[in-house]
């Protein structure tokens, strides 16, 4: 069952005043001759629901704001939109049911956003997405807005013998076939979301299973040990630490005996003479790392030092020079007064002849400071690495005094037993090191298993949400079947009855829902710009809004809205008067449903044209516009000659 969709009202606030128009019959003409204004109309149209719209000068410089009144399903809202650029993104929203003004809302993606609303009030998500059918696709898909919506319901003057939708735009195909879907009902946003779910999913597996890829690569070309052969270098390395440490512990349990407290006082200072020789050992190798760092720094220096050196004396060398002629010309320099100070060539001022220039002086002044700070650094360093040596050797004079002393006390029966100490605690100390390296080995490994892990999950989740998919489309798959028959039926129904020239068949594509004419796709039937083409397209907007009549599942806004069909269809009187026979025929199953006692949105249509069929004038609502009337009438047409147009179709100026 369609939705309604019904433009009640526009209203142009301009300079000179107000201007109205009111839209209450189902079939509406705005009649009138190239240039009075009905595609400007029509665009503000557009632009009052949130569109970019083609905006005349007119309305430029003349219309302050374009204010619709609008019954979207069960809401009414009165839109008002400022024409100024600088405050064009925010439109004025009052309830016309409630009477109430409520939030403004944006024309962009910020919040709260019109598209939003108006979606909303037709009974669609705001936040559906149009996502790419291709298998491996990694797109979830573009936000379908109600501008999405609105191609469906506009065709505009430039489009009408050209393309239908957009669909000349590849990259908009997603969300066209998306919509067309969901105002037939043969998907639905849980659907949609599950193909944009799948997509999303598809991009996070390639980005896990690059990543895997990576890693693995890196471990191979760096010769890092296997995860197995860690696993058993780790578990011979924690059995090598529990004999390590078992032994020790023996040790000293037999020497715990013989061992007094002032023995065991010895011990710990001779542990920490032997930390601080260490420590100072250490210490002693980064000071000299440091003063070859300087050394080099210092040679650096010198030689820019040098540099500078060889530059001043190549200066004063050149400066003895006497050019006799000029070395660009040959010509002589002899006679010519040459004021003091200044070159004998150019007679410019001489920067201090043969000498440093200002910069030169100032860059060997900072190598000069540089080198004093190095020599600076130099003698704190010397002095550190001094220090340090005395403290190192006062520490290892220390430790062997405390080991000697140790030795003394123990005799023989501890001394043979130090060195058997000392080869267990390295042998810890390495079981220890090794266990710790192939930690950070394994992990490495462990990452690498935990992203494959991650990919093998999304896969998981990547066949749940297809599976998911799958049983919604399966669902709506004898729909989708009822809807596309009976498009193609009724298309190739409506292409007879308007007697459109060559054209012997015709049916609906049920991949992108386009006409196939003759048996050639909408894109290869041709040439655009023609008759034929507006024919086509008459009779292809007509077959959705009957078809989306039909059926009581559908959400099609039962709304149409055309600029100029018969202007696109030139001197053809025949296929003129047929689509207009059409067209009042579709307007006509709103007192047909009602008749029937089949409750159904009521369709409306507005048609922009000219030069109309005089037979048909009784079906419809005319609102006449001339030159002297235009549709922004509050503001003196300028006259015929200085029209400036939106659109030329073919060799007919449109306005």
């Amino acid at each position: 069952m369609t939705t309604t969709f019904r433009l009640d009202a526009i209203t142009l606030n301009t300079t000179e005043g107000e201007v109205t128009y009111r839209f209450p019959s189902d079939l509406t003409v705005l009649a009138g001759p190239t240039g009075v204004g009905k595609t400007t109309l029509l665009e503000l149209v557009k632009f009052g629901f949130g569109g970019d719209a083609d905006i005349a000068e007119v309305a430029r410089d003349y219309v302050i704001e374009v204010r619709l009144d609008a019954t979207l399903g069960a809401s009414r809202y009165s839109l008002a939109r400022t024409v100024d650029p600088t405050k064009r993104k925010i439109v004025r929203v009052t309830d016309l049911i409630t009477r109430e003004r409520i939030a403004d809302h944006h024309v962009t993606t910020a919040e709260p956003s019109l598209s939003g609303l108006l979606m909303t009030a037709l009974g669609f998500p705001a936040d559906m997405r149009a996502p790419s059918r291709t298998a491996t696709s990694t797109n979830p898909g573009a936000r379908i807005s109600f501008m999405d919506i609105f191609s469906f319901l506009y065709v505009p003057q430039q489009d009408i013998n050209r393309e239908i939708a957009h669909s000349s735009d590849s990259y908009r195909e997603p969300k066209r076939k998306a919509v067309f879907e969901i105002l037939f009902g043969i998907t639905d946003a849980e659907a949609l979301g599950q193909l944009s779910l799948v997509n999303e999913l598809t991009g996070k597996i390639e980005r896990a299973e690059q990543e895997v890829t990576d890693v693995a690569a890196f471990l191979k070309s760096t010769n890092t040990t296997t995860r197995e052969q860690a696993l058993s270098v780790v578990e011979q390395a924690m059995v090598d630490e529990r004999d390590a440490s078992a032994a020790l512990a023996a040790m000293r349990d037999s020497l715990d005996p013989v061992s007094d407290r002032e023995t065991q006082v010895l011990r710990d200072l001779l542990t920490d003479a032997e930390r601080s020789a260490a420590e100072s050992r250490s210490l002693m190798l980064t000071l000299t790392k440091r003063r070859d760092e300087y050394e080099l720094e210092r040679r650096r220096i010198s030689g820019d030092l040098d540099r500078l050196s060889r530059i001043v004396d190549a200066g004063h060398r050149l400066a003895k020079i006497e050019f006799e002629v000029c070395p660009r010309c040959v010509q002589s320099l002899a006679g010519r007064e040459v004021p003091t100070g200044a070159c004998r060539v150019c007679l410019q001022p001489d920067p201090t002849p043969g000498g440093m220039t200002e910069f030169d002086q100032y860059e060997a002044k900072q190598l000069r400071d540089q080198l004093e700070e190095i020599e600076r650094q130099f003698g704190v360093l010397s002095q550190q690495m001094e220090q340090t040596s005395v403290v190192e050797r006062d520490r290892r004079r220390r430790a062997a005094e405390l080991t000697a002393l140790i030795e003394h006390r123990t005799h023989e029966r501890i001394t043979p037993r130090l060195q058997a100490f000392a080869d267990s605690s390295q042998k810890l100390a390495e079981a220890r090191a090794l266990q710790l390296q192939m930690e950070g080995t394994l992990r490495q490994w462990d990452r690498l298993q935990d992203i494959d892990l991650v990919a093998s999950e999304l896969r998981s989740e990547r066949e749940e949400a297809k599976a998911a998919l799958r049983r919604l489309q399966d669902r709506l798959a004898e729909r989708r079947g009822l809807i596309l028959a009976d498009l193609s039926e009724e298309f190739e129904r409506t292409v007879s009855l308007l007697g459109i020239p060559s054209v012997t068949s015709a049916a609906i594509s049920p991949t992108n829902y386009l006409p196939i004419i003759n048996g050639e796709s909408w894109d290869r039937f041709g040439p655009r710009g023609g008759g034929r083409t507006t024919a086509v397209q008459v009779a292809y907007w007509a077959t959705l809004l009957a078809v989306a009549q039909k059926h009581s599942w559908t959400s099609y806004p039962a709304f149409l809205l055309i600029d100029s069909p018969r202007l696109a269809v030139n001197n053809s009187e025949e296929l003129s008067a047929a689509l207009y026979r059409r067209l009042v025929a579709l307007a006509a199953m709103n007192i047909e449903y009602a008749k029937a006692g089949v409750r159904r949105a009521k369709m409306q249509l507005i048609i922009a044209d000219n030069n109309l069929p005089p037979e048909y004038r009784a079906s419809y609502t005319q609102v006449d516009f001339t030159i002297a009337n235009p549709t922004v009438s509050t503001i003196r047409h300028p006259g015929p000659s200085m029209v400036k147009t939106l659109v030329v179709v073919e060799d007919d100026i449109a306005d």
